[in-house]
């Protein structure tokens, strides 16, 4: 059963996995090694390089998940950006593989319902896949740069912070389906018991890993913006987006947000009337109502505002 503390500094870190055996994950990704004997946490911490007021955030918050880190800024965002990068190496080169291999030695993969449901996890993996690598290529080159003291412009922690939901209905189904449907003898009984139990630890890790980015990490990145002293445009270009519903005083209905979506993805008039299943005419209106209610008349303005308010995800968007 796990010990729930705060744990401190000078606590031993054979204590604190010991108490907490779930955080065995998370030392590779600090790049803490096992063979630490009977070091404190700093010692254990500072021997490997790691910032030890960062790891035990990471920890306490994983361990308890209940903390405020909007104005801490002792945390460390390079020991931060190392955490996230080795647990993606993790996820993606171990963890989805190994499951994916037991599941397949679980079923037979000649019944109808073993390969939908490897076809699910396929399908679960490459959505993940996507994601991180998506992370890797945008998300983490952002934060090095501001670390050198380079804002991009076209880019802030508010664009990337919300993407931790996509996934999760599919493992879901994954579930539900091995528990409920799929017959199995003694043997693949066990087999498939062991694989939906690191299945379920696989999803309590996948849920740690997006709150230590959207309760740790975002706030981080958020200080480190305002320390660069260059998120002024962002700023006005979120005014420049409100301003305009706000002086009307008129909300955008759900079909013209729709609308909206429809032509920052590069759809013609009849293409989102088709999609939609309303006439030209009416995306015509809706798209004249708009203008009048954000006073924006073009659409690189309204990809600004479909971003800035979570309409679409940036990655969808050709900049």
């Amino acid at each position: 059963m796990k010990n729930i503390k705060i744990y401190e500094p000078d606590d031993k870190m054979v204590t604190l996995i010991k108490d907490n055996y779930s955080v065995l994950q998370a030392l590779g990704s600090f790049g803490i090694n096992l063979g630490f004997g009977d070091k404190t946490v700093s010692e254990t911490c500072r021997l490997n390089g790691v910032d030890t007021y960062t790891f035990l955030a990471v920890v306490n918050f994983t361990i308890n998940n209940s903390a405020n880190f909007d104005d801490d800024d002792q945390i460390s965002v390079p020991t931060l950006l190392r955490y996230l990068k080795a647990s993606h190496t993790y996820y993606l080169d171990f963890q989805l593989p190994f499951i994916q291999r037991e599941l397949k030695e679980s079923i037979n993969e000649n019944d109808p319902l073993g390969k939908l449901i490897m076809k699910i996890y396929d399908e679960y993996s490459q959505e993940i896949r996507r994601h991180m690598k998506y992370e890797e290529k945008t998300l983490f080159p952002y934060v090095e740069a501001l670390l050198d003291g380079n804002q991009t412009l076209n880019y802030n922690i508010e664009t990337f912070s919300k993407h931790h939901e996509q996934t999760d209905h599919k493992l879901r189904e994954l579930k539900l389906m091995i528990i409920k449907y799929l017959p199995s003898d003694s043997l693949r009984n066990n087999q498939l018991t062991a694989t939906l139990y690191d299945i379920f630890n696989n999803e309590e890790w996948l849920r740690h890993h997006a709150d230590v980015e959207d309760h740790i990490f975002t706030p981080a990145i958020k200080r480190l913006e305002r320390l660069n002293n260059q998120n002024d445009v962002t700023k006005n270009i979120s005014s420049m987006v409100f301003n305009g519903a706000q002086e009307s005083g008129e909300a955008l209905s759900d079909r013209e947000k729709d609308v909206i979506v429809g032509v920052v993805q590069g759809l013609q008039n009849k293409e989102i009337a088709d999609r939609l299943n309303i006439s030209v005419h009416t995306v015509i209106t809706h798209r004249r109502n708009i203008a009048r209610k954000l006073q924006i008349h073009s659409p690189a303005g309204l990809t600004i505002y479909a971003i800035v308010n979570g309409l679409v995800d940036i990655s969808s968007v050709k900049l």
